[in-house]
């Protein structure tokens, strides 16, 4: 299973996504600066930080296709708007993945 995050340079939402990440799985992330919306189509990155899993964004909702070099916020199992997944949803997301 590979992972990795695209995300704008200095994105403060990355670091959140990354703590987490590491909470929930010991696999390696790859970390992706993107800096034009040419490279954020071409790498499928819904706004920033956007977590590929084996290529595949697991939170993508049509609203966000062409989100591009913006921040990205995600919704949290109360539907507020937060920074990155919870542990629970990226637990969820990776159990998903592996099928």
């Amino acid at each position: 299973m590979k992972l990795e995050v695209l995300h704008v340079p200095d994105c403060p939402n990355l670091p959140p996504l990354l703590e987490r990440l590491a909470e929930v799985t010991d696999r390696p992330v790859t970390t992706r600066p993107i800096a034009s919306a040419e490279d954020a189509a071409r790498f499928g990155m819904a706004g920033s930080p956007t977590l590929l899993i084996d290529g595949i964004d697991p939170f993508a909702i049509a609203d966000d296709r062409d989100r591009g070099l913006s921040c990205r916020l995600y919704r949290d199992a109360e539907g507020r708007l937060v920074p990155a997944p919870s542990v629970d949803q990226l637990q969820h997301a990776i159990a998903a993945a592996k099928g």
